[in-house]
């Protein structure tokens, strides 16, 4: 196992200094109409506006000096690259952040305002990754990655221990999945605390490499992704983060991208709670109706789906509003 739970207990105890406490928000109107007593974990709210400084900052803070200062290098969709870039700035250390050609332009914009330099690269995951790697022998640098990390895995991992003692009786949490390193240290931190605590993850239809992994009990890479949730656009789940997957979690769930506007429209609306469209994955699929089974199985018990992030820029809300307004 490339993480256990001593090794996410000693992340929280090194990134403490950084990061937020977030709240587990509960809204009556949502829990009736899915059916569940829904609590939502607002890592919207945390700093850099995502889950990611969790990892991000305790593999930098874990760095040696001469490490950091020949530089850091990171791909990212954005929201990891702002955190690479966040934890960077405040070690003192360069940090150079691989981002998808067309990708959000309120992402970029954090990152550059954190000093990081800013490079553009492909649309998928494969193309950036590889060329941060690149960058990485070419300069001698450190390469930070996004999910595929043991330190990034633990510091993710956090998020797992928070609900677990914010929260009495949980019966099943939801995450959103891309690449695998959010819920292979949630579910890490649930299995190996609280086992009888079911963990989902969550994907886009039009982005469900890990599900199609899932299924096939072996990593599976997809030929073409199409999903509005673009931090979960992954080809392939992490080959440190998919074994996790298979050893502790429950079950893949799919929604669409109309699920996951609704979301993130009934969110806002009913919590006036800002998520991206990647945020409100995990909770469209408790909100969709889709999943009557899996709903059943939890009526009336207390489900958590982790807002993963909220960063999204104003035009981009707008329109993601528009087509999903009742």
């Amino acid at each position: 196992m490339p993480i256990t739970i001593n090794e996410i207990i000693k992340a929280g105890q090194k990134i403490a200094k950084v990061i937020r406490r977030t709240p587990l928000i509960s809204s009556e109107s949502l829990s009736e109409m899915s059916g569940v007593e829904l609590f939502l974990k607002a890592e919207n709210f945390q700093k850099t506006g995502s889950f990611k400084i969790r990892g991000a900052s305790n593999k930098i803070f874990s760095l040696s000096p001469e490490e950091g200062t020949r530089g850091i290098v990171t791909a990212s969709s954005g929201n990891h690259g702002q955190a690479v870039a966040f934890a960077s700035r405040i070690c003192g250390y360069p940090a150079t952040v691989v981002m998808p050609e067309g990708g959000s332009p309120a992402k970029a914009a954090s990152i550059k305002a954190y000093g990081a330099d800013l490079i553009c690269c492909g649309t998928t995951s494969d193309e950036r990754i590889s060329l941060a790697k690149k960058i990485c022998e070419e300069r001698d640098t450190v390469y930070v990655p996004p999910y595929d990390d043991p330190l990034v895995m633990a510091g993710q991992g956090t998020v797992g221990l928070e609900i677990m003692e914010d929260l009495d009786d949980v019966a099943a949490v939801l995450v959103p999945t891309g690449g695998c390193g959010l819920i292979s240290g949630i579910a890490t931190a649930i299995k190996e605390s609280k086992p009888d605590i079911a963990v989902y993850g969550v994907e886009p239809d039009g982005s469900n490499s890990t599900g199609l992994s899932f299924r096939a009990g072996r990593r599976t890479a997809l030929e073409r992704i199409d999903t509005i949730a673009d931090g979960v656009r992954t080809t392939i789940p992490g080959e440190l983060t998919f074994p996790v997957v298979q050893k502790y979690v429950d079950g893949m769930l799919t929604v669409t991208d109309g699920d996951i506007l609704r979301a993130q429209y009934l969110i806002l609306e009913r919590c006036k709670v800002l998520a991206e469209p990647t945020g409100a994955v995990a909770a469209a699929a408790v909100l969709s109706g889709a999943l009557p089974d899996l709903l059943k199985k939890y009526e009336g018990r207390k489900v958590v789906a982790l807002i993963s992030g909220g960063n999204v820029a104003m035009s981009t809300l707008a329109d993601c509003l528009s087509k999903s307004c009742p």
